[in-house]
């Protein structure tokens, strides 16, 4: 019995190491899929700016902002915040950065489906996953403080 145990235990434990190499995987993916989301819409808004900008003055009722800074600053984070959660720089800021971009979009269009509001639900928990779990290994933070971290200790 102490024999299966140990063979049990050992089963589980190789299985959850290999995990450990898919983590920064799923992670990777997961900021790849959402960013290109969200940069495939500034580039839709950017190709068509006269529309943008009238979308922005009759469509989306985006709080605080006249039509005009809505539109460009919603079009700025649409192209620059994914560019970063793909790089993993700048990690839970850009996400919270985006996850706020998020909602304001949910918000802000009044004739959201609720296909669509699904889908910014989705995104919300994609994002949250990354939040909770980090950017990864196989991001611009992790090897940037591995280096910060061997340069501290190095001076130390």
């Amino acid at each position: 019995m102490n024999t299966m145990l140990k063979q049990l235990f050992h089963t589980c434990s190789v299985v959850n190491n290999g995990f450990e190499y898919v983590q920064p995987i799923f992670l990777l993916s997961v900021r790849c899929y959402v960013a290109w989301i969200f940069f495939k819409s500034g580039l839709v808004k950017i190709q068509s700016w006269s529309s943008t900008l009238m979308l922005f003055e009759y469509e989306y009722a985006v709080p605080v902002l006249s039509p005009y800074w809505g539109a460009v600053l919603g079009t700025a984070a649409e192209l620059s915040l994914p560019v970063l959660l793909v790089l993993g720089l700048g990690g839970r800021l850009s996400i919270v950065a985006l996850f706020v971009f998020n909602v304001v979009a949910v918000v802000s269009y009044a004739d959201i489906s609720p296909a669509g509001v699904q889908q910014h639900i989705l995104w919300g928990f994609m994002l949250g996953t990354v939040f909770i779990y980090g950017m990864g290994r196989w991001s611009a933070d992790h090897l940037l403080g591995t280096r910060l971290q061997k340069m501290t200790i190095g001076t130390a």
